[in-house]
């Protein structure tokens, strides 16, 4: 009993961020279902209404432009109502998302006779999931990063990616599993509807889940609950370390009503480059258009589906290598070395692109690519996130960064049909260009966090005010 009052309990604090990431978990399903519904979609609610590519690349990203209204929003929903009511939120809306996007015909519309008002309020029920997911995205990191001791706070803010790509990996399984053994013609009338309603089964079980986790201290302290603050920090940190930290926390936030601007332009600067790079090098194209890519170097659909699977896997394997070394070895020296790796596999692929060579070497440099991003940008840019803004600015900042995140999400994401209509080798090739730049911009600008506490932060970017 001394033990765990003197260093506090990691079992405690390992279910706080197992529940949190939950929320991962989801915003990896909801962003990646697509990825096996979107040529239904295409048949169904496209071609059907003779519409364009355009339109085709802006429904498969629609999620999106919620994922944009969610990252504005996290901050002023945070910070006013706290970090667990705003999961619990993002919690109502994936349920909600779930069951409007496998029947978006309900009440208002006929089954089997697609229009223009159906095609929109699928959007609508898309966009509802991808407001869960803006909130999720930004409000889990930073959950797991208020709660977590400095040493363990690297890997436990990426166990969130770590979700992220696992419910990625298990929605690639469900996909494949809808679709095995079944027609073209059952997959694009009722497959993908099933594949979207699988997602309401871990909506749920997060919405309960969450009735039995705190708020984090940091906003218990920031609104005058310090009582309640110091008991969780107890059960986390110890008694003697709690005591110590709810002073430093208490030293930050003695006037929390800082203005944006307060630490200078520069940290938020830095968190809004890293959300706009780890989009700008093309990731989401590799996750969203998955099984697009492997038809196109003349898998099956069934075949294909299964390549995506395997992807799902390698992508698992590497975000554990950053896990188990962000602590270790720090969050610069993994994002460059994955800015190189992410680099040479995309400038690859625009070769074989160019050349018009489809084949094993495009599947090996498109793993060799995602496997680099997963080691690295994937999980350590929502470290950096959680980690880089002072608590004064932290909830107003970190939904800054991570609007612009899905803003440039978007833009990558519904632009991708277009430019490969354009040229393929282009398309990759500036993928690859944006790894090159990202690791300047790493090497130049970013601070390296590891071993520091959130305050110790702070007090950095005072002095560089």
């Amino acid at each position: 009993m001394n033990k765990l009052h003197d260093s506090g309990s990691k079992i405690y604090i390992y279910s706080l961020t197992l529940v949190a990431t939950l929320g991962g978990l989801l915003f990896g399903y909801d962003t990646a279902v697509i990825s096996g519904a979107e040529k239904s979609i295409q048949v169904y609610l496209i071609n059907s209404l003779g519409l364009s590519t355009w339109i085709h690349g802006a429904t498969t990203s629609s999620a999106l432009i919620g994922c944009i209204i969610g990252g504005v929003i996290s901050g002023i929903i945070a910070s006013k109502f706290g970090r667990k009511k705003t999961l619990q939120i993002a919690a109502v809306l994936f349920f909600l998302s779930a069951l409007g996007s496998g029947n978006p015909e309900f009440v208002f519309f006929t089954k089997g006779e697609p229009t223009i008002g159906l095609l929109l309020t699928f959007n609508f029920y898309r966009i509802i999931g991808g407001i869960g997911v803006g909130l999720a995205s930004a409000v889990c990191p930073m959950y797991i990063g208020e709660i977590s001791p400095e040493n363990i706070r690297g890997r436990l803010v990426s166990l969130n990616q770590f979700a992220i790509i696992f419910g990625m990996l298990v929605v690639y399984f469900v996909n494949w599993g809808i679709a095995n053994g079944q027609s073209l013609d059952w997959i694009n009338d009722i497959g993908w509807r099933r594949m979207f309603l699988s997602e309401a089964i871990p909506a749920g079980l997060f919405g309960i889940l969450l009735l039995f986790v705190p708020e984090t201290p940091r906003y218990l302290s920031l609104t005058q609950k310090d009582e309640r603050a110091l008991k969780i920090l107890t059960k986390i940190n110890g008694v003697q370390r709690a005591k110590t930290i709810l002073a430093e926390i208490k030293e930050t936030i003695e006037h929390h009503s800082a203005k944006i601007f307060s630490y200078g332009k520069i940290v938020i600067i830095i968190g809004i480059l890293l959300s706009v790079f780890q989009q700008f090098v093309g990731i989401n194209v590799a996750l969203y258009y998955a099984p697009r890519i492997f038809e196109s170097m003349g898998s099956a659909k069934d075949a294909s589906m299964l390549q995506t699977v395997i992807m799902g896997v390698v992508n698992v394997v590497f975000t554990v290598v950053a896990i188990l070394t962000v602590d270790r070895w720090g969050r610069k020296p993994l994002l460059m070395v994955g800015s190189v790796g992410m680099a040479i596999g995309m400038f690859a692929i625009g070769a074989l692109s160019f050349m018009n060579v489809i084949g094993i070497s495009t599947l090996v440099f498109i793993i060799i690519y995602t496997a680099s991003f997963m080691m690295s940008w994937g999980p350590i840019c929502w470290v950096l996130i959680s980690e880089i803004f002072p608590n004064k600015i932290r909830g107003r900042a970190v939904a800054i960064a991570v609007a612009a995140q899905w803003a440039a999400n978007y833009f990558i994401s519904s632009t991708y049909p277009a430019m490969m209509e354009f040229s393929g080798g282009m398309t990759y090739s500036f993928y690859g260009l944006m790894s090159i730049l990202s690791f300047i911009f790493v090497w130049r600008m970013v601070p390296e966090t590891k071993g520091k506490t959130l305050e110790e932060m702070e007090k950095l970017w005072e002095k560089k005010k």
